[in-house]
């Protein structure tokens, strides 16, 4: 009963290592779902955004996906909800596993329009996908997509929020 136990151990283990340290063949992602709260009627939203890094044609490239939806789904909701919703996807490098991140490219899209122009939102397109410029990639470096939300609510008097996403697993090799 030990041997099949431990054979599981090993492979999970594997598989961890594999995930944490993905080929460049293999597109990597790191998902964030958060919730946003308005301060009157307007019905709560839920936010996923997918951080993906990948290599492409000798290129690293990375890209944030932003979906959202009505956390009641009988609810229409048609409000203006942000009066700014940004997010900034980020590049980033290391020389070694352990090191701290560089940032070698980045880009800030600005969604409010979108994201007030629709309740929901669950397609994968050009319009709800932020990509910072891609980079040549180097096999030596460790590479990996990151990014920020900063939005500010409509009518809360609040400010500005931001939310730090997880980042995707590293590729390397």
């Amino acid at each position: 009963m030990r041997k099949p136990l431990a054979v599981l151990g090993l492979a999970a283990s594997a598989l961890a290592a594999g995930v944490l340290t993905a080929s460049p063949a293999a597109a990597v992602s790191a998902s964030t779902t958060f919730d946003v709260v308005y301060p009157d009627a307007r019905p709560q939203q839920m936010y996923h955004v997918d951080n993906e890094a990948k290599v492409v044609s000798g290129k690293i490239t990375v890209n944030s996906v932003v979906s959202w939806q009505i956390i009641d789904d009988q609810v229409v909701d048609n409000s203006t909800r942000f009066t700014s919703f940004k997010i900034t996807n980020r590049l980033e490098s290391r020389p070694g596993k352990d090191s701290a991140d560089v940032v070698e490219a980045s880009k800030t899209c600005d969604l409010t329009r979108l994201v007030n122009a629709n309740y929901s939102w669950f397609a994968i397109e050009a319009a709800n996908t932020c990509a910072a410029p891609s980079t040549t990639y180097d096999g030596e470096v460790w590479w990996s997509s990151d990014s920020t939300v900063v939005y500010d609510i409509a009518g809360d008097s609040k400010g500005a929020t931001t939310v730090q996403l997880l980042g995707s697993p590293l590729v390397h090799g």
